[in-house]
């Protein structure tokens, strides 16, 4: 008599129907390893850029405008000026042209343009940063891919013996390798291609903020530099 609650139907089955993360790497074979680098470094990646590309951090939306109302009378004072550039990466652009009306009272509008032009350079270039890496594995994954796929068909021939007959086993290995290899180099490019495109457009985004208010900050502070002339 069978024990009380004993049901074979129920035992688990000795080979796991579903592949765990670990099957699926060992069965893709050595090839795997550079593609899993890639993903781990490509989802750091994404998100520090998640992060650090946020609308409060760039440009905040009433800055400019607090800037401008401050300044409407007088210049403002250094450490004023210091905690504006330590607000924003925007604070830091306006921060500069303060500074260099401040430092030269006699300065030219094409004076105050380049030193507005050359902060937003500094900006933009570290608005930009890690964005080519993210953009080298977007490109590079799916060749990595392709080379397993690659690797994957050199064991599917080498399977096949001179007279004739097939190692099922090293086909099937052959098989794993050239296909896993395939479907994970695509699936690290496609959403490493999706967000580096994602954050080239925040940062063109931000760099026309930005340009837009350096244009407006130019007359204003115009007049101060005409008033010390």
């Amino acid at each position: 008599m069978a024990a009380i609650g004993h049901n074979p139907a129920r035992l688990p089955p000795s080979a796991p129907r579903v592949h765990n993360l670990l099957s699926i790497i060992q069965a893709a074979g050595w090839p795997i390893w550079p593609l899993m680098l890639c993903s781990i470094v490509a989802l750091a990646l994404v998100l520090e850029r998640l992060y650090h590309l946020r609308q409060p951090l760039i440009a905040p939306r009433s800055l400019l405008d607090e800037v401008l109302s401050v300044t409407r009378n007088s210049l403002p004072a250094p450490d004023v000026v210091n905690k504006l550039e330590a607000t924003s990466v925007l604070g830091a652009v306006l921060a500069s042209g303060l500074r260099a009306v401040i430092a030269e009272p006699r300065l030219t509008e094409p004076g105050l343009r380049q030193a507005f032009e050359n902060a937003g350079r500094s900006a933009v270039h570290a608005l930009e940063r890690y964005l080519n890496t993210l953009g080298t594995i977007a490109a590079a994954a799916p060749l990595m891919g392709l080379f397993g796929t690659v690797v994957g068909m050199i064991e599917i021939f080498g399977s096949q013996a001179p007279a004739g007959a097939t190692n099922p086993q090293m086909l099937a290995h052959g098989i794993s390798v050239a296909l896993y290899n395939t479907a994970f180099g695509l699936m690290i490019a496609i959403p490493s291609l999706m967000f580096y495109r994602y954050f080239r457009g925040r940062v063109d985004e931000f760099q026309l903020e930005m340009e837009l208010a350096a244009e407006r900050m130019v007359p204003h502070l115009m007049r101060f530099a005409v008033r010390g002339a």
